[in-house]
């Protein structure tokens, strides 16, 4: 686990996709940190009750907001809820992913993909990060998807989104960090979370067992800490990145990923639950 500075990151922190998976451990190890939390996803029940064992495991304080990335209207949820606090991290992490064929995909799906891996991103940057550049300090965490600058097949428009995340993250490393802004774009290595098994990969022999989620986030908060435009959790993971063509890297998720949809069909995988 990484320690924050809360005196740097908090006293508030906004974390989406905060109900399951890498999200939710996030929520986890920001509150160890002393840093209040404001946990956002679709499903409320597992909200409330992660905030409350957060609040008595760490004395922090937490908002719990219901909303729905997918959809264009999430920010007028949000924003009454955070419009008096002064937050000082955003943790931008919802996404999902639909594996299967490009053109098997109705287009009504791909752009609620193209909505909630890009465009919810940019705009909770173009709030908060307005508010965090007036503060002078504070971070930023835009949490994307390995490979995604490279093309990931029967994952086409999902990566697509998520490069667009990528860009985004490092080109405003660059302008918030005048201000004082730490902003990092998290590359989530493969990693134990319930999307595995929801892209039927769970019954597979990978080539590297993922890595634990407590792991991939306290590699994301340090990265976060030492000012890191980009980073890719997992030694092993980085090392690969370097040395494999990007053309293997493709055929790679190809077969598995085909593998994966012969498996068990995955169905929509929200990571916003």
């Amino acid at each position: 686990m990484f320690d924050l500075d809360k005196s740097k990151f908090g006293p508030w922190a906004i974390v989406t996709g905060a109900s399951s998976g890498i999200g939710k451990e996030f929520a986890r190890q920001i509150a160890a940190s002393g840093i209040n939390v404001v946990l956002v996803a679709r499903r409320l029940p597992l909200l409330e009750a992660w905030g409350q064992e957060l609040a008595q495991r760490y004395g922090v304080q937490y908002r719990a907001v219901q909303a729905d990335l997918s959809q264009p209207d999430f920010m007028q949820v949000l924003k009454p809820v955070t419009q008096a606090l002064e937050i000082g991290l955003l943790v931008s992490n919802a996404g999902t992913g639909i594996p299967g064929e490009f053109l098997s995909i109705p287009e009504e799906m791909l752009l609620q993909i193209v909505q909630l891996n890009a465009m919810s991103h940019m705009r909770l940057v173009h709030h908060y990060g307005r508010q965090l550049v007036q503060r002078g300090r504070g971070g930023i965490v835009l949490v994307s998807a390995m490979g995604a600058m490279d093309g990931i097949p029967y994952m086409a428009n999902d990566a697509a989104s998520k490069a667009y995340v990528t860009s985004l993250g490092q080109g405003l490393h660059q302008e918030f960090g005048k201000a004082g802004i730490h902003t990092t774009v998290l590359m989530p290595g493969p990693t134990e979370t319930p999307i595995i098994e929801k892209f039927g990969l769970n019954n597979m022999p990978l080539p590297i067992k993922p890595m634990p989620v407590e792991q991939c986030v306290a590699e994301g908060l340090a990265a976060l800490n030492a000012n890191r435009a980009m980073f890719l959790t997992g030694r092993i993971y980085r090392l690969m990145s370097k040395v494999i063509p990007k053309a293997i890297t493709r055929k790679m998720n190809s077969r598995m990923l085909a593998q994966g949809l012969i498996n068990g069909q995955p169905r929509l995988a929200h990571m916003t639950k």
